[in-house]
């Protein structure tokens, strides 16, 4: 089901009786000194014919970092040596940090002259040299795996040799192209770049073009510069668009065996206006004693089977990434677009959540069924906002028995919103950006989010089937992949309360830190006008959600049991709790369909995708805005602190929702110092503060599109 690549060290297949990782390590430390290869074979005891094996096994510890090949052909342990293996990650200023392949222990700190030729992202040995203070120090030692082969930059193309500077800035070095490897890149086109030959240190490495992708000004190319950079697979393999494209278009007869017939029942979808995979539909029935709430979700599962090359490529990809105008799906068009999209008058499988609520929105019933639907309108956000608020013209004649359903949903939504209140579901309130794009993908503007009721809807219905979901499988004790958030932890908070309380905020530090006190602080700071500050210094105090199989609960929504299983077509965790609920649909399996370690490797590849797909967006959307931005040089906007640091303050624009820097250097009246505590800089002689939370009135001074910063300066006065 799930394959790894690299064999455990202390695996015992293939080897000797007896022979581990591990015993050749034991082996290594009684000898007490670095061994040559014919050293190791014999004090393992191998045969003639085992040899060979044990050759490997010693390649698979230097490998996992266990043991370091030095000078004159010897291994050595890492430990005794002290040496450790790992990953680079350079910052633009030119020193590094190692980041520790098995986990153990702090990063360490490569100062610029330690790296020795070695560059961003690639794996190394390093020495511990030293300690200065508690900051860890080392060298690199040796370069065991180079971590950029490819790399996308800008061609400059000169008279006798090329080059290509990378887009990354961590990537402190320039790729000479020879003149017969540049194709026919244009000056100044973004390229990608084939590492020939990494030379000595200091010297720049030597490579051919392999791909051009054209004007940097062209917004699909940015997207796919960000794509590369964050190694988003852009193309399916062809396996994978085969098998799509051999699926039938639409449902066939035979696929409605066992399903629940609900295409009379009138579920309509609600997104944004430029979605396009719709996942999921609803329905509110209002009865005597309540209601009844039915989300249909698409069954992807149906058509993506495990371990299929559709399945190994979506697993592969984890999640759509979602950028401002365009998407890396995870799945092929002809599934996310056509085939599982509810789209409206066409029948469409899916997997059925009903849930029977009493008057007051208290649960009574779940259900759950594999169904056949038909989505009866599909409807935006903005279209259901204005149909809720009394506007009925966006209801085609005939569909006005619509809007009557639509306030039903508002009303049963109201219920939930408030019970979700009551048992101290935390929600931030802080403004989003929107991008408008024109027709040729430039940002023509920049807008606060709306959030309404019709967002709210749809939310509240999607966390009520995530929470059935998971509370079915839960009481059953069917393993599956929960979506956890974990408590705070209690040093942030202790340091968020003593902030707090700098802005007369009267709150202390709970025995028990819960959701229902930080939703408390949340509505103490509204009360108090601080509703910006303590929302962004609170929300850096959480944690980050992840995918488990160890159910903890979710914090932010004071929820005992919760998992994702509204969004199939788009994110690969929903796929595998359609096939458990499926498989356990009518009884407990006697064998799990996911074994508990495959769902632990499987939450962690997941939640890691998650996360590069948030960086990979956020990058695209700082992108286009830096671009915006360039054009608007000596203009002056009013903005506020959204957070402190050392060289200076970050300003979150009012207007137009982009956050720039005002650097410590453009400060002239005073020396500023960081008070961490106090999130402040505060004047040495003057004693002027500037603090998150703060209005300042500024002035734009400059903007460096390859580096994606907007510097701003404070208008005095």
């Amino acid at each position: 089901m799930i394959r790894k690549t690299r064999r455990s060290p202390d695996s015992t297949k293939g080897v000797p009786s007896g022979l581990t990782g591990a015993s050749i390590e034991n082996a290594m430390k009684q000898a007490g000194r670095p061994l040559f290869l014919r050293e190791i074979v014999k004090l393992s005891g191998a045969s003639a014919r085992e040899r060979a094996q044990v050759r490997d096994l010693v390649q698979d510890l230097v490998e996992a970092g266990r043991l370091v090949l030095l000078k004159e052909d010897r291994y050595g342990l890492a430990d005794e040596m002290h040496l450790v293996t790992g990953r680079l990650t350079v910052h633009p200023d030119g020193f590094a940090f190692l980041v520790r392949e098995k986990g153990e222990g702090p990063d360490v700190f490569i100062p610029a002259k330690g790296l020795k030729g070695a560059v961003h992202k690639d794996r190394v040995v390093v020495r511990l040299e030293e300690r200065r203070g508690r900051r860890l120090e080392g060298s690199v030692l040796r370069i065991l795996e180079r971590g950029n082969r490819r790399v996308v930059g800008t061609f400059r193309r000169g008279k006798n040799v090329s080059f290509v500077i990378p887009e990354d800035d961590r990537l402190l070095f320039e790729v000479i192209i020879p003149r017969k490897a540049a194709l026919r890149a244009q000056d100044g086109m973004v390229v990608v770049a084939e590492i020939d030959e990494y030379a000595k240190e200091g010297k720049a490495p030597e490579g051919r073009i392999v791909e051009i992708l054209g004007d940097p000004e062209d917004m699909d190319v940015q997207a796919r510069i960000v794509a590369f950079r964050h190694d988003l697979p852009s193309v399916f393999p062809d396996e994978a668009v085969s098998e799509a494209e051999a699926l039938p278009s639409g449902v066939k007869e035979e696929d409605l065996a066992g399903r629940k017939d609900l295409r009379d029942l009138a579920l309509v979808t609600i997104d944004g206006e430029n979605a396009r995979d719709f996942d999921d539909a609803v329905h509110v029935k209002k009865t005597r004693t309540g209601y009844v709430l039915t989300v249909a979700i698409a069954d992807v599962s149906h058509y993506v089977r495990e371990d299929t090359p559709l399945d190994i490529s979506a697993r592969e990809r984890g999640t759509s990434v979602y950028f401002p105008g365009s998407v890396i799906p995870m799945l092929p068009e002809a599934i996310s677009n056509h085939l599982c999209s509810l789209v409206p008058e066409e029948d469409r499988l899916a997997v059925a959540v009903t849930i029977s609520y009493d008057r007051a929105g208290a649960i009574r019933s779940t259900g759950f069924h594999p169904a056949v639907i038909r989505s009866h309108r599909r409807f935006t956000y903005d279209e259901v906002s204005r149909i809720l608020s009394g506007d009925l013209s966006p209801l085609k004649e005939g569909e006005h028995g619509l809007a009557d359903a639509l306030l039903v949903m508002e009303e049963l939504a109201r219920l939930l919103m408030a019970r979700r209140r009551e048992r101290g579901s935390v929600d931030f309130d802080l403004p989003e950006s929107y991008l408008v794009l024109g027709l040729r993908g430039k940002v023509e503007e920049i807008v606060r989010r709306e959030r309404n009721i019709s967002h709210q809807l749809i939310e509240e219905f999607m966390i009520a089937a995530n929470e059935a979901v998971a509370d079915r499988l839960f009481s059953r004790k069917i393993p599956t992949l929960y979506r956890t958030h974990g408590e705070p932890d209690r040093q942030k908070i202790h340091d968020f309360v003593g902030f707090a309380r700098t802005l007369g905020l009267d709150i202390a530090i709970p025995e028990e830190i819960t959701p229902r006190w930080c939703q408390e602080v949340l509505a103490t700071a509204t009360r108090a006008d601080l509703d910006y500050v303590i929302n962004v210094v609170l929300l850096r105090s959480m944690q980050q959600a992840v995918y488990s199989p160890e159910n903890t609960g979710h914090f932010g929504l004071a929820s005992p049991a919760y998992l994702h299983f509204t969004s199939p077509i788009r994110r690969y965790p929903d796929l595998i709790v359609h096939r458990i609920l499926k498989a356990n649909a009518r009884r407990t399996l006697k064998h799990p369909l996911y074994a508990e370690e495959a769902l632990m490797y499987l939450g962690g590849e997941c939640s890691k995708k998650e996360r590069n797909a948030m960086e990979a967006e956020r990058e695209m959307v700082e992108r286009l805005k830096v671009r915006f931005m360039k054009d608007r040089i000596g203009e002056t906007f009013e903005g506020i602190i959204s957070g402190v640091a050392s060289f200076g303050f970050f300003v979150e624009l009012r207007e137009i929702f982009i956050e720039g820097a005002v650097r410590l250097v453009d400060l002239a009246d005073d020396y500023y110092r960081l008070d961490q505590a106090r999130h402040r800089l505060v004047g040495e002689r003057t004693r002027r503060v500037f603090q998150i939370g703060d209005t300042v009135t500024v002035r734009v001074k400059g903007v460096n599109i390859s580096r994606r910063h907007i510097n701003f300066e404070v208008v005095e006065g």
